[in-house]
């Protein structure tokens, strides 16, 4: 189990990625939250399993709209008592 902090950049605000990461995070048994930033990315915060973990992202991507072009990652301490994911 693991939690990474990870921003989106690119095509990623107003595409539906916030709907698709709620979605994704659900079905693949993760935790956390994403949300837009002032500056054009996403912010997400996702707990799970590292493979679950990357389908989700894969699962953002598939589909139109949503163009990922960079992401920053960094592993982060695990949040103890989180359940569900949320969109802020």
């Amino acid at each position: 189990m693991i939690r990474k902090h990870i921003t989106f950049f690119g095509s990623v605000q107003g595409v539906v990625f916030r709907w698709r990461a709620r979605h994704a995070a659900e079905y693949f048994s993760c935790t956390g939250w994403c949300r837009n930033e002032w500056d054009g990315t996403v912010a997400m915060e996702i707990q799970g399993e590292e493979e679950n973990i990357d389908q989700v992202i894969m699962a953002i991507e598939r589909g139109t709209y949503v163009r990922i072009e960079n992401m920053d990652a960094r592993t982060i301490p695990l949040e103890e008592h989180e359940y569900g994911f949320r969109t802020e």
